[in-house]
């Protein structure tokens, strides 16, 4: 029994100290790497210590600010590349993502997107999947990561 309670003592100091480190390091809120994405009303990334938040990408081409034609796999191809763009901007790549929400619009879908993610995320983040009506600019699927910098 004592050494369970010693063991709860040393979890929960190290999450108090991960905590307070966090905490004192500050978070950043990215603007957009996007001329054209700059005034929207959520930050690209928000920076906390080492981790890496995301918003979500649909397949849009944001020099044209227009949605890739070709359907899901198409725009699954081009939310991916501008995933990996924005990390790019922060001297990150996609084997540094440890976490993925997928949006589709139908789960009929499932099976062709996993087509085209799984030949991006090689490292086999976690990752949560579901559908939902009515993604914006009527996307077939929209992506948001976690990544973390070493």
């Amino acid at each position: 029994m004592k050494k369970y309670i010693l063991l709860s003592i040393t979890i929960l100091l190290l999450s108090s100290h991960l905590i307070q480190a966090q905490e004192t390091s500050g978070i950043i809120f990215h603007k957009s790497h996007e001329i054209l994405k700059q005034t929207a009303p959520y930050s690209d990334v928000v920076e906390v210590g080492n981790l890496f938040f995301l918003a979500g990408q649909i397949g849009m081409d944001h020099s044209t600010r227009t949605m890739v034609e070709g359907g899901l796999q198409a725009e699954t191809e081009r939310a991916i590349q501008n995933i990996r763009e924005v990390l790019k901007q922060h001297g990150l790549s996609l084997d540094q993502v440890v976490k993925c929400t997928v949006i589709l619009s139908t789960m009929d879908d499932f099976a062709a997107f996993n087509e085209v993610y799984t030949k991006h995320f090689t490292k086999k983040p976690a990752r949560t999947t579901f559908a939902a009506a009515g993604l914006a600019r009527n996307a077939a699927v929209e992506i948001d990561v976690i990544a973390v910098k070493n």
